[in-house]
């Protein structure tokens, strides 16, 4: 009987009963588990807020990015320097160059005197566009209702040149307008005649191969050359290399000298398919062209070595590389987007682009056909960066290698 009873006992308990034990102990499970991924996670954030190049490269490549497309991804032109050959001086051609300089577009660089003043002024570099009134402009238009105006674009800069004949013809007939009384029987009439200087075909390859150029130049010669050292240290081999014969200086030339072989021959590739493939004449001397690549590689191959002093693996090195040239060689340097139209901080930073002035040279030597007498402050500047990076890095190099 007692057996039967203790049976029957058993049989009475619920399995509920045990239910909110089960729900218990699976909650306080949970909760430990919730606990230490937690833990985790803010040692992840404690990991990445010490790291400062993981900072760095989280928020300040999206900023610098934002930055660079929100100011530089345009392709309206402001405050472009123009010159005026005015022949006439007379009521209308004062009205209209005042119209010219009030648009925001243009900005009055120098007045010239005579048309052998032209050429000399495109040369230089500066001046985008040159207006010319003739001889009897207000007269002609007052008097006979038809007038000229000569438009004068520096088309080695093709969109720049086509926006500013664009805009200047826009506000030319526009004062033209203003000018006719309703319902004349005669309207007044300006002629505007625009003329391309160095590229009156408006080939795009005369814009794009000296941009290439830099940016291809750039990137074998400093990328390659930050990654190829950082290899050796993040590695340990560069601790072999220094116990053998070779001098401290001849290992880090005999690491670069490579690239700077290589970078010179990309650079002979891309200027020959410039010439025979793509239709860009060699107006200049081929010796200083050659020369002032040599210069811009040199200059590049000491801006990887700064690279390589401060980034400890490749692919700190890789991304700082892209970050300093890829992105200002597009953005910055005129290759793509003219800087008269950014806002002053980013046309100062732009002076510091390598890759600005040696656009610059390029088109020099091989549209306009000018030599180092014109170019002679965009090489000078080359040499400055080029001692001053070289030196930089050197003192920051040789401490890791002793």
């Amino acid at each position: 009987m007692r057996r039967k009873e203790s049976r029957k006992g058993n049989a009475s308990i619920s399995p509920f009963t045990f239910l909110p034990f089960l729900l218990s102990s699976l909650l306080l499970s949970s909760l430990k588990n919730m606990n230490r991924f937690f833990a985790f996670v803010r040692k992840e954030f404690y990991h990445i807020q010490r790291d400062r190049r993981t900072v760095l490269i989280l928020f300040g490549m999206p900023l610098v990015m934002v930055i660079l497309f929100g100011f530089a991804l345009t392709n309206e032109i402001k405050n472009a320097q123009i010159a005026v050959l005015d022949f006439d001086h007379g009521q209308h051609s004062q009205r209209i160059i005042d119209r010219l300089l009030s648009s925001g577009y243009f900005r009055l660089r120098q007045s010239l005197t005579s048309y052998r003043d032209i050429e000399a002024t495109f040369r230089q570099g500066h001046v985008k566009l040159v207006v010319v009134f003739p001889p009897n402009f207000t007269n002609d238009y007052a008097h006979d209702g038809l007038a000229q105006v000569q438009l004068l674009a520096d088309a080695s800069e093709q969109n720049t040149a086509i926006s500013l004949t664009n805009y200047a013809t826009s506000i030319i007939q526009s004062y033209n307008n203003e000018q006719n009384p309703p319902n004349a029987a005669s309207p007044l009439q300006i002629s505007v005649e625009p003329r391309m200087v160095f590229n009156p075909d408006l080939k795009g390859a005369f814009v794009f191969v000296p941009g290439v150029m830099a940016m291809v130049l750039l990137l074998v010669s400093a990328l390659m050359t930050s990654v190829t050292i950082a290899r050796e240290k993040e590695t340990g081999t560069m601790e072999v290399l220094l116990v053998s014969p070779l001098s401290q200086l001849q290992i880090l030339f005999g690491k670069v000298l490579p690239y700077l072989l290589l970078s010179f021959l990309n650079g002979c590739i891309i200027i020959a398919l410039g010439i025979f493939l793509l239709g860009i004449p060699l107006n200049g001397s081929l010796l200083l062209l050659l020369a002032e690549t040599l210069l811009f590689i040199f200059l590049s191959l000491s801006l990887g070595l700064l690279i390589s002093t401060i980034a400890e693996t490749q692919l700190v090195a890789m991304f700082a590389s892209l970050l300093l040239m890829l992105m200002p060689t597009i953005f910055l340097s005129g290759f793509i987007f003219p800087i008269e139209s950014m806002p002053r901080a980013l046309q100062f930073i732009s002076q510091i682009i390598p890759a600005r002035y040696f656009i610059d040279i390029v088109k020099g030597i091989m549209i306009k056909g000018v030599g180092l007498g014109y170019l002679w402050k965009e090489t000078l500047v080359l040499v400055s960066m080029s001692a001053l990076l070289m030196g930089i890095s050197l003192h920051n190099l040789k401490p890791r290698l002793e």
